[in-house]
């Protein structure tokens, strides 16, 4: 892509994210996401009331004497967008690749996020972290990712979520709220790791799909590629028991992926890319809030 159409492109996304952010998102994203950590502050001294679960037993023993430890509101977040960037993004029947909303949902998060004052960074990922992108502030930090979300060229096409999820949790060593943004197209089990990595984060999954990833047209005998692998194969979507096959497929693979997030109490949302994304997501922030 050339280097001034890139930056049409950014300005497009900026124009379109900011706006959302600032107008519909940013009552909603705060109250959903704001000072849900806390952070350790001080020890003082026991006082009646207080909870023994919160005793600094070093600091008791040292002095003789009972100390608790004391917590307060994390005034600022950071927020750590895990991207797919898989080869299976980039496909997309509706009204645009899945790859696209992607990149609008991220940039519309990135800005609600330094709205809140909050530091923003990205992980690529397919089956390997592809780019580690450290949390910062600012607009022109933003800008930077939108780029990046824009012109990157993995260099696998497969997905390992697996691989991401224990990526964060090893460069991020403070709570974090992390979306994964994904059409969760995987062959490996990660509900282990999302477990864990949610005990310690804030997590959140959007899953963005294109409408036939859930049902085939009836147009005859065509040609279907899987973008992950490049396996080729011709099927008859004129048959009525293939194309219910496939239904089938798909709505079990939605289960096994409700119940992975279900089982790791993660918040999630799953958005078309004929949908507004808007709705889904004050949804979503609706229900945390």
């Amino acid at each position: 892509m050339e280097t001034s159409e890139i930056i049409k492109k950014v300005r497009k996304i900026e124009i379109k994210t900011r706006g959302l952010s600032s107008n519909i998102f940013a009552g909603q994203y705060h109250s959903a996401f704001k000072g849900r950590g806390m952070a350790f502050s001080e020890v003082r001294e026991y006082q009646f009331g207080d909870d023994v679960r919160d005793i600094d037993w070093n600091v008791t023993a040292r002095f003789h004497r009972p100390y608790v430890k004391v917590f307060e509101e994390e005034r600022e977040l950071t927020v750590m967008l895990l991207i797919d960037v898989s080869g299976s993004l980039d496909f997309g029947t509706q009204k645009q690749m899945k790859r696209d909303m992607v990149t609008e949902i991220a940039a519309t998060l990135a800005f609600s996020a330094i709205q809140n004052n909050d530091k923003i960074g990205v992980i690529f990922f397919s089956d390997k972290i592809e780019k580690y992108i450290p949390p910062k502030k600012g607009r022109k930090h933003i800008l930077y990712i939108i780029r990046e979300m824009l012109d990157f060229k993995p260099e696998s096409t497969r997905t390992d979520i697996k691989q991401a999820i224990e990526f964060l949790s090893s460069v991020q060593k403070r709570r974090t709220t992390a979306f994964i943004l994904s059409d969760f197209y995987v062959r490996s089990n990660f509900q282990q790791s999302l477990q864990i990595a949610n005990r310690k984060h804030d997590v959140v999954a959007i899953q963005v799909y294109d409408q036939r990833a859930r049902e085939l047209p009836d147009v005859g005998l065509m040609k279907v590629v899987d973008a992950e692998t490049g396996y080729e194969q011709y099927v008859d979507t004129s048959s009525k028991k293939l194309r219910q096959a496939y239904q089938k497929y798909w709505l079990t693979r939605q289960a096994q992926l409700q119940e992975t997030f279900n089982k790791s109490n993660v918040d999630n949302v799953s958005i078309a890319t004929n949908d507004d994304f808007v709705k889904s997501l004050l949804l979503l922030f609706k229900q945390r809030s």
